[in-house]
């Protein structure tokens, strides 16, 4: 398969799909009155100040459907992967529109994995960082309904019923200001991509590549209508199929979770750290706050163009470096991001920056 079906066909389709359907889904959504007004619901993590739809993950389900119907053929990993980006975008919407408890959401977010996980979609190897791979492939399980075997991977498969709803909360709390999450998420999925373009003599790697770029395409057009000042965002619906689709394709790309891990350095340990800074102080890990990475950059005087600009080429350069390290050097470069992160918190949290606020600011 030559460079056009697997790279710009998938990209373009979903483009403008996606470029079509968002507006309809402004429209739709501001006719029904689902906005988030800042006056009438406060919330300590948002930033915007005028009423602004969310529900994002519309157009982007219904662009990756577009592309999961012209170009692949539908087998049992696609039919599972269908069937949690339903769930998915069904729980998304209720949330965008009316919020839903966040362990309810959590709750939803491990049956999404366990649909993906029925399939036979799960990590049986993982590269290890000191050398050789991690075999997850043991111990089994053997079942037999109606004279039909199927086998349980037992740590493979709650490896990536672990993996899959940490990436779609992780993705979610990095949907900050306008235009971060969305073209974070497109550069992540073009990574992604190349990455499976290096196994494009193999043909299972041509899915791979093809939802790869198709996610990366249903993105790049959210984010012209997310970029400040943003007419749309994201949303729960949107975040949380971005993160499932990247958990899974980076299960299918030949397993390579620290391939992921390393592109989205930034909202993981930004999401990491803040778990655990609640935890510390005694509050609910899902309680919101305005201690995220974007927040200080805020309060450092940053635009909110400058933020969104600084996320996509952090998401970038990691790429980039993703694709030429080994296990053992992306491990080094994640614990770098991670030093790196937490000496800035802790540099503005001790108040060693002069703070100028500007929030609306681009």
């Amino acid at each position: 398969m030559d460079f056009t079906a697997l790279v710009l066909q998938p990209f373009l389709l979903t483009f403008f799909v996606s470029l079509l359907a968002t507006p309809l889904t402004i429209r739709l959504f501001k006719r029904f009155g689902w906005v988030i007004d800042p006056k009438k619901s406060p919330h300590p993590a948002h930033v915007h100040t005028k009423p602004v739809p969310k529900g994002g993950g519309v157009p982007i389900f219904l662009a990756i459907v577009v592309a999961i119907c012209l170009l692949l053929k539908i087998d049992k990993h696609l039919v599972a992967i269908g069937a949690a980006m339903i769930v998915t975008l069904v729980v998304g919407v209720v949330d965008d529109i009316r919020g839903l408890p966040p362990l309810v959401r959590l709750l939803f977010n491990f049956l999404a994995a366990i649909l993906v996980v029925s399939g036979g979609i799960g990590i049986a190897y993982i590269s290890n960082p000191l050398g050789g791979t991690i075999d997850l492939s043991l111990p089994r399980i053997y079942l037999n309904f109606f004279d039909s075997g199927h086998q349980i991977w037992i740590l493979a498969d709650l490896f990536a019923l672990i993996w899959i709803p940490f990436m779609m909360n992780a993705i979610n709390r990095s949907s900050g200001v306008d235009g971060q999450a969305s073209g974070m998420i497109a550069v992540a999925a073009v990574v992604i991509g190349i990455l499976s373009l290096n196994f494009s003599a193999d043909i299972t790697q041509w899915p791979v590549a093809i939802l790869a770029f198709s996610l990366a395409g249903a993105f790049a057009a959210l984010t012209v209508f997310h970029f400040y000042p943003q007419k749309i965002m994201p949303g729960y619906s949107a975040t949380t199929l971005a993160g499932l689709l990247l958990a899974v394709l980076s299960i299918l790309s030949t397993t390579k979770v620290g391939t992921a891990i390393m592109v989205l350095g930034l909202p993981l340990i930004d999401a990491t750290y803040t778990i655990v800074r609640r935890l510390i102080r005694g509050k609910s890990p899902f309680s919101g706050d305005r201690g995220h990475l974007h927040h200080k950059l805020l309060s450092l005087g940053w635009g909110k163009r400058r933020i969104a600009l600084f996320y996509w080429c952090i998401t970038a350069i990691l790429g980039v470096l993703a694709l030429f390290f080994n296990a053992k050097m992306k491990l080094f470069a994640i614990v770098g991001v991670a030093v790196m992160l937490v000496g800035f918190f802790l540099w503005i949290y001790f108040g060693i920056s002069s703070r100028r606020l500007d929030h609306d600011s681009g």
